[in-house]
């Protein structure tokens, strides 16, 4: 299949002010794409926005806070409005918590907060352009989501599954209106060092992947139009959790319990914790 160009392509970015997000958008209109960022820090985005038309890029900023439901309409009703055409909806925005089960029983907040702009934000902000898209016959949404749901990974519960239930969503909406042009992507990263990852200590001396790689995912996923964007870590171990589920939690459990043990040692040994 050969490659979508992304010259002249509008975009829209959630999440677009700093991390991963921001990244993609400068690499994005690097290639010609209009993009638009969205997000709820508006210095950062008008931030990013001249760093972008400096280097000739088009760019249009859109500061909303996606858990707001009013604002959101506000956002999407003025994006429409503004693009006669809308190509590309790229869902980034994310919160992550990392806390175990036990100490989250009294904190179902967590889990709602989460929910409201891991999934239902995107959802809400896709059903927004689903009419324009089956208008144009042609539009793509990319998901982002993590290779953590393609393996059983603990502390994460809340993060895993607001990003499982859109990943569902996902091929519910490829199933239904992929023959009317509609076009779904989800990505699976792996860990990525960002803001987001750096509220953790622990992750400090944890290998991750780059931004600028990561936001190369979203691009291969808009050009290469995959339903699909992992690395081969993934996709066995999605694989064997589907196959051998008690196989793949019995085996991983311990594995994840030894990782957690050598990055606290390493945390701890580190002499800028202790200045």
């Amino acid at each position: 299949m050969s490659h979508i160009q992304l010259r002249g392509k509008t975009i829209l970015i959630t999440g677009s002010s700093s991390g991963i997000g921001e990244q993609a958008a400068k690499q994005l209109a690097r290639a010609g794409a209009r993009v638009c960022l969205l997000a709820r820090r508006e210095d950062e985005l008008l931030r990013v926005a001249e760093e972008i038309r400096a280097e000739g890029g088009q760019v249009w900023t859109y500061p909303v806070d996606l858990t707001d439901q009013t604002q959101l309409d506000a956002c999407a009703d003025q994006i429409l409005a503004e693009h006669p055409r809308i190509d590309v909806l790229v869902n980034n925005a994310a919160r992550s918590i990392r806390r175990p089960i036990l100490d989250a029983l009294d904190r179902l907040h967590d889990y709602e907060r989460t929910m409201q702009i891991n999934f239902f934000a995107a959802v809400r902000l896709t059903m927004r352009m689903i009419p324009r898209f089956l208008e144009q016959q042609s539009g793509h949404v990319v998901n982002i989501s993590t290779m953590s749901t393609q393996v059983p990974i603990p502390l994460f519960s809340a993060y895993l599954a607001s990003k499982s239930a859109l990943e569902s969503f996902s091929r519910s909406l490829l199933m239904e209106l992929g023959d009317q042009g509609v076009r779904v992507s989800v990505v699976y990263f792996p860990m990525v060092r960002t803001p987001m990852s750096s509220r953790t200590a622990i992750y400090k001396h944890m290998p991750m992947m780059d931004q600028e790689k990561a936001a190369g995912w979203i691009l291969s996923a808009i050009t290469k139009n995959s339903v699909r964007v992992s690395n081969p870590a993934g996709v066995v171990g999605s694989v064997l959790l589907t196959a051998v589920p008690d196989v793949m939690i019995r085996a991983m459990r311990p594995l994840f319990r030894r990782m957690d043990e050598r990055l606290k040692q390493k945390l701890a040994d580190d002499p800028a914790q202790k200045s």
